[in-house]
């Protein structure tokens, strides 16, 4: 829609950052403030003006830093586009279709990160309704941002009822267009299982198989695929991607405290491992006698000083 080099208003397009299926981001410089930022060019522009301002307005009821900020939206010759700030570093996709699974330390950071901005939505009464790793943006300085709330509902009554979202990522109910916030909960799972295996819990290409796989709830959990990870964590994926939604973590609080509580078992576990070894490297070797002539010897002697043989 715009051009490299294109000035739009104010904005200079100085490159494409990517298109996904309901819009196309560029690269732009501010020449008013000349500061670099992010704009979002919805590739349906047709329709009516409020509905083109829904997910502005949604970003703008947001404000956390593990959501992408928006600056403001306009419209420059007939072309509507959001304005957001540019997050200069990589999307988690483009990291794990290069690294393919991340280390246990690496994906909870990255998860509970996710988490925060969702709670953070969800406390807005705001469901994504399309975490993915496209959507999910890390920065050079590790901050991870979730982006792309063009999917993004305020949570009507009781669930959101149009079918929206990736497949391998969506709920059971999300594919029968109940969304609630438990399906958010969800899909940051199935991320936490892609990050720590480097695989998803189910996959087809086709749409219809992957309902049913989900429904029946039939996955290999994250320890069997990866040895590092240790079975508290292991049991908070399979708790996050739950089909029944009654046994499924219901806020993202819920699944925050219990990393929390499972990084820290870890870590004492870890901490209690060294003390055994450093104990271990103080204790003195009780004194011995040779094999061979009987004399006593020093506690570390690997030799007999009276008669040479080895002990």
């Amino acid at each position: 829609m715009f051009l490299l080099g294109q000035a739009v208003g104010k904005y200079h397009i100085l490159s494409n950052l990517g298109s996904g299926g309901f819009g196309t981001v560029f690269l732009a410089k501010d020449s008013w403030i000349d500061k670099k930022v992010a704009i979002k060019v919805p590739h349906r522009q047709g329709g009516d003006f409020d509905d083109l301002l829904q997910e502005p307005r949604l970003l703008a009821a947001l404000d956390h830093p593990n959501i992408v900020g928006i600056l403001t939206a306009e419209r420059v010759d007939g072309v509507f586009f959001i304005v957001m700030d540019y997050i200069r570093g990589e999307s988690l996709e483009t990291i794990l279709d290069r690294e393919k699974s991340l280390d246990v330390a690496r994906a909870i950071d990255y998860t509970i990160q996710v988490l925060k901005g969702v709670e953070h939505a969800h406390q807005a009464q705001i469901l994504h309704r399309d975490l993915r790793p496209a959507n999910v943006l890390v920065s050079e300085s590790g901050v991870v941002k979730v982006a792309d709330f063009g999917t993004s509902r305020l949570l009507e009554k009781s669930h959101a009822t149009t079918v929206i979202g990736s497949p391998p990522y969506m709920a059971p109910e999300q594919f029968q267009g109940r969304a609630v916030l438990a399906s958010d909960i969800y899909s940051v799972g199935v991320l936490f299982y892609q990050m720590l295996t480097g695989t998803l819990p189910y996959f087809s290409p086709n749409p219809a198989q992957i309902e049913r796989m989900v429904a029946q709830g039939r996955c290999t959990p994250p320890k069997i695929r990866n040895s590092q990870v240790p079975k508290e964590i292991s049991d908070i994926v399979m708790k996050a991607i739950a089909p029944d939604l009654g046994e499924r973590y219901q806020r993202a609080s819920e699944i925050l405290d219990d990393l929390g509580t499972a990084t820290d078992i870890d870590h004492r576990a870890t901490e209690f491992e060294d003390m055994r070894k450093r104990l271990k490297a103080r204790e003195v070797p009780k004194k011995g006698f040779c094999w061979h002539c009987r004399k006593p010897l020093h506690a570390r002697a690997d030799s007999c000083p009276f008669c040479g043989e080895r002990q």
